[in-house]
């Protein structure tokens, strides 16, 4: 499963290319930013062309784990559907094909013939990536699964709204990035399909620092089985329960009853606000927030499948919110009452909402953090 890992950080880092490229070459930033109104409002590939862009990265991602590991095929899902409707009318099924050529051919039927975007698309597309594996302890992993057990959920780019607005921020060594570029992530989970347990996880970041020749990005990983727990990430230090000003991130949206619940936990400073439910994770997993909130159901499988396993191999988990605020699983240390799965949809659910996490989350690293904040919020919302 080595193999697989790093398999997962190259289509990882051509994602991550993909996501830059849309943003530098003109062509394709116009599609991307652009609002079309009047007699063009209703193609489809014009307002939704951040959609194209997250369904052909997750494509990518797709057709090359399934030409390795073809036993996978059936069970790697992703946010988007890959059914276009172009301005004639017409159904366009997004897929990677064999060659760059017909890669291109079939983006412009869905781009309305246009040659340019749809070229520049697939030269991205099928680009090797150029990503150098400095991370030691990746040859020597063993996972005791087949691929046959196993399944994949990938966010193509999350925060997309981040992506598409593109602010540039610029944040302290050691805080959290509020809201921009830096925000949007591309997120890889594997999980067993048995189980759901997240087994792999693998994080890209295209926009985490800028040099003169442009934006650079940073990837991590996290393998979480049984007894073989790795990361590409140093667990953070723990401080002690006692220590004040507990760090919390939340989303700027979050409910009022949550925010001052936790404030006197946090104090003034420490009751932070960021983009993207992948982020705010990644704020937990390299130690910038303690614990992440959410107490609504608007996260789904593929924003935190892969982050889980980070911080499972760091000895932290996500975990059904209204659960440990209901049963209170939280007695005796670490357990494993309530961490999420992957494997089960709820059927009765609509559409997307089959696989989101229904019952909000909340994301740690230090068990003794995490009593502090459920306590804080037991009876409070």
């Amino acid at each position: 499963m080595a193999d697989l890992l790093k398999l997962l950080l190259r289509v990882a880092e051509k994602a991550a290319n993909v996501a830059r490229v849309c943003r530098q070459e003109a062509p394709l930033f116009q599609l991307l930013v652009q609002e079309k109104t009047g007699v063009d409002k209703n193609k489809k590939f014009v307002q939704d062309f951040k959609t194209l862009a997250d369904v052909v990265i997750q494509e990518m991602i797709r057709h090359d784990v399934g030409a390795q590991f073809p036993e996978m095929i059936d069970h790697i899902q992703g946010e988007e559907s890959n059914k276009f409707e172009n301005g004639l009318g017409e159904s366009v099924t997004v897929t990677v094909c064999g060659t760059e050529k017909e890669t291109a051919a079939l983006l412009a039927t869905v781009l309305d013939g246009d040659q340019m975007a749809a070229t520049l698309l697939a030269c991205a597309i099928h680009q090797d990536a150029t990503l150098t594996l400095t991370d030691t302890g990746t040859d020597d992993l063993h996972i005791p699964f087949s691929p046959s057990d196993l399944g994949i959920w990938i966010d193509p780019i999350d925060a997309t709204s981040q992506y598409i607005e593109g602010r540039e921020e610029v944040v302290e060594e050691g805080c959290l990035c509020p809201s921009g570029l830096q925000c949007a992530l591309v997120l890889i989970g594997v999980y067993l399909r048995a189980t759901g347990e997240p087994v792999i996880g693998v994080i890209n970041q295209p926009f985490n620092h800028k040099d003169p020749t442009g934006w650079k990005g940073k990837h991590f990983w996290g393998v979480s089985c049984g007894s073989v727990k790795a990361c590409s990430v140093l667990r953070p230090k723990d401080r002690p329960a006692e220590c004040p000003g507990l760090s919390v991130v939340l989303s700027s949206s979050e409910k009022q009853a949550v925010k001052e619940a936790l404030a006197p936990l946090c104090g003034p400073d420490r009751l932070m606000y960021a983009s993207g439910a992948g982020y705010k994770i990644l704020c937990v997993i390299l130690g910038l927030a303690d614990v992440y909130v959410l107490s609504e159901g608007s996260t789904f499988k593929w924003d935190s499948c892969g982050p889980h396993a980070l911080l499972l191999a760091l000895g932290g988990g996500i975990l059904d919110l209204k659960e440990c605020l209901r049963f209170g699983h939280l007695e005796g240390g670490h357990h494993d009452q309530g961490e999420l799965t992957y494997h089960l949809s709820h059927s009765e659910s609509p559409g997307a909402d089959r696989w989101a996490n229904q019952g909000g989350l909340v994301a740690y690293l230090d068990c003794q953090m995490l009593h502090r904040v459920i306590g804080e919020l037991k009876g409070k919302f």
